[in-house]
């Protein structure tokens, strides 16, 4: 499969995917600050009006970015510009699996971050294992109510990143603990107060929140 160049410059492209085209937007660091790091964020549910181009999806992309990690976000089958119909997360993570072949091809020596917000946690965290994510980071992950059934997901072993917000009104907060206490090894998780499902007012609490944890996750420059 012929894949377009990893852009040297902040872009929007499309790439080929297993139902058509993909949409894709590519943001870089600032060139003195690149780290050996590319990380895929993934947009919430394509049916409640997710995109790319969410405040949250786009802030956790900038949090990052401003730790010299390139981004990637992009939008699922059936959205904007991407080919497709809505597939109720099995399509969505064989979407994810064609852009981290891309970013494995054009990029094969960067360590492969995998982000996500709502539903995008859910695909992410589906394909972190299988796809060999170096670091996980899942926003209000859905894990009760929604119907993604997070139980049987094989979880990766690295580096990862739970944020929730204590009053979202669509995932349940007190769902999320339980999950998260379950958990045989439990990954790092950052409870926000008062903070709504799409961190109304709380976008620079988040930012801050990702770049705490995952500064330390950086590999030298």
């Amino acid at each position: 499969m012929t894949y377009p160049d990893f852009p040297a410059a902040s872009a929007t492209l499309t790439l080929p995917g297993p139902a058509g085209a993909l949409e894709v937007a590519v943001d870089l660091p600032r060139a003195e600050e690149a780290r050996p790091v590319t990380a895929i964020v993934c947009h919430p549910l394509s049916t409640d009006g997710g995109t790319l181009n969410n405040k949250v999806v786009t802030t956790a992309a900038r949090a990052l970015r401003e730790l010299g990690v390139a981004t990637v976000r992009f939008n699922f089958r059936g959205v904007g510009h991407s080919a497709g119909e809505f597939d109720h997360g099995v399509g969505e993570l064989d979407d994810l699996r064609a852009v981290v072949a891309w970013v494995r091809q054009q990029r094969p020596h960067d360590a492969l971050w995998l982000a996500g917000f709502s539903f995008g946690s859910y695909v992410s965290l589906r394909g972190a294992k299988e796809l060999g994510a170096d670091a996980v980071i899942s926003i209000a992950p859905p894990v009760e109510g929604r119907g993604w059934d997070f139980g049987p997901i094989d979880l990766p072993e690295v580096p990862w990143l739970v944020v929730m917000g204590d009053a979202d009104e669509i995932v349940d907060p007190q769902a999320v603990y339980a999950w998260h206490a379950a958990l045989p090894d439990p990954p790092v998780l950052v409870r926000l107060p008062e903070t709504s499902h799409f961190f109304h007012g709380k976008l620079i609490e988040l930012r801050e929140a990702i770049q705490h944890v995952a500064r330390d996750w950086l590999p030298s420059a």
